[in-house]
């Protein structure tokens, strides 16, 4: 028995007279952990940002939870649990790593985040837990002690697991994850996989973009995308074996 919680039917996308996807379809299971690899230029990005509200395809559905959110926009995805980070992360530069992980909660709370700034009595009143779960977070992905470095002055790799710390803030249901472990050390990467792994235990669903087969054999079912069509699916084994993928991916 299937239990989507993604579906994209029929995907298809042009950026003038250049197609990019054409007639993309596949489903992302609940509670489990999906791959989309591909080569530079397949359209793994260009999906992302459809999938997550950046861009409206062309043609095609995209289902949330069996909701349309084709044209929704990326706040009301977000609402939803919808959340994703970026292939270049994108932090709040010139606010402190604990201002930044704080930011995925502030979406979810009541007061928000331009209350909290305020000192609403709304915000006072959840300041307490804002703090309290900032705090865990940081240790949770190992950035106590960075918690008041300006986020933009980290290197990419720290940028990057800020940004995850963010997203899971954020209460996802469905985490988009854009080339995690790019710019990260052999060690980094480890602790992103046991990372993933673990969020995906906590219930949260993953859909995984990387170039690191290492990292995607965390993946149960991985989608193989050239040119902007997917030409197999399957677990990762079967994928590594196929023929077409081989080919197109991994050098044959």
């Amino acid at each position: 028995m299937t239990d989507p919680i993604l579906e994209l039917r029929s995907v298809a996308h042009a950026f003038g007279g250049l197609t990019v996807l054409r007639d993309v379809s596949f489903t992302v299971q609940r509670g489990g952990i999906a791959g989309l690899i591909g080569p530079n230029g397949s359209g793994k990005t260009t999906l992302f940002n459809i999938a997550s509200g950046y861009l409206i395809p062309k043609a095609g559905e995209i289902l949330l939870q069996e909701r349309d959110i084709t044209r929704s926009s990326v706040p009301a995805r977000s609402r939803a649990g919808l959340i994703r980070t970026f292939q270049t992360p994108k932090v709040f530069g010139h606010m402190s790593v604990a201002d930044n992980v704080a930011m995925g909660l502030y979406m979810q709370t009541r007061a928000g985040f331009a209350s909290a700034m305020l000192r609403s009595p709304s915000a006072r009143r959840e300041y307490a837990t804002v703090k309290e779960q900032t705090a865990a977070m940081l240790d949770r992905f190992g950035l106590t002690a960075l918690a008041r470095s300006r986020a933009g002055e980290l290197p990419a790799g720290q940028q990057r697991i800020v940004e995850i710390a963010r997203a899971r803030m954020a209460a996802p249901r469905l985490l988009l994850l854009d080339e995690p472990s790019s710019g990260l050390s052999h060690d980094e990467v480890q602790r992103l996989r046991q990372w993933i792994e673990e969020l995906a235990a906590e219930g949260i669903t993953i859909l995984l973009v990387s170039h690191d087969m290492g990292l995607m054999q965390v993946c149960e079912e991985v989608h193989a995308l050239y040119f902007g069509k997917i030409i197999a699916s399957g677990s990762m084994a079967r994928i590594q074996t196929n023929d077409a993928v081989r080919e197109a991916y991994l050098g044959g």
